[in-house]
């Protein structure tokens, strides 16, 4: 006994519905909250539990515009660069900042290179996987 089929028939091909990555609030508002942590986090390192100087000010703040405005860069074309290279773009990002904060204290330029290319290397690994198994 025959069975019937419906045949696909052919749609005309439609354009994708274009979508507005990086202009939410969310896509300033990240990036300026880690630049105040990291501005902070360095300004209180350098304090080191002394007086408060006007260099230790203008690190943090410095430092913290910088970060916050490379992270904002990265957001507005995460979305053009390939997987490979948007993954190893956040763990450079990561790496150099937590490499920065470790040198605020002291440490070898060896020491802080080093840290920050195994927590740069964590965070691609983690990025990589993360948008290989989310991208179509």
């Amino acid at each position: 006994m025959a069975t019937h089929v419906t045949m696909p028939t052919r749609r005309p091909a439609r354009a994708p519905t274009p979508t507005r990555h990086g202009h939410t609030p969310l896509a300033w508002a990240m990036p300026l909250t880690l630049g105040v942590i990291l501005g902070f986090w360095a300004f209180f390192i350098k304090r080191d539990g002394g007086a408060t100087t006007g260099g230790q000010i203008w690190l943090g703040v410095v430092s913290g515009v910088a970060f916050a405005v490379l992270c904002y860069a990265l957001v507005q074309v995460r979305w053009a660069l390939p997987r490979e290279l948007r993954a190893a773009a956040f763990g450079v990002l990561t790496g150099g900042a937590v490499g920065f904060l470790y040198s605020l204290h002291d440490n070898s330029v060896l020491a802080s290179g080093l840290l920050g290319l195994v927590v740069g290397a964590g965070m691609f690994c983690t990025m990589f996987y993360l948008y290989y198994t989310r991208e179509n």
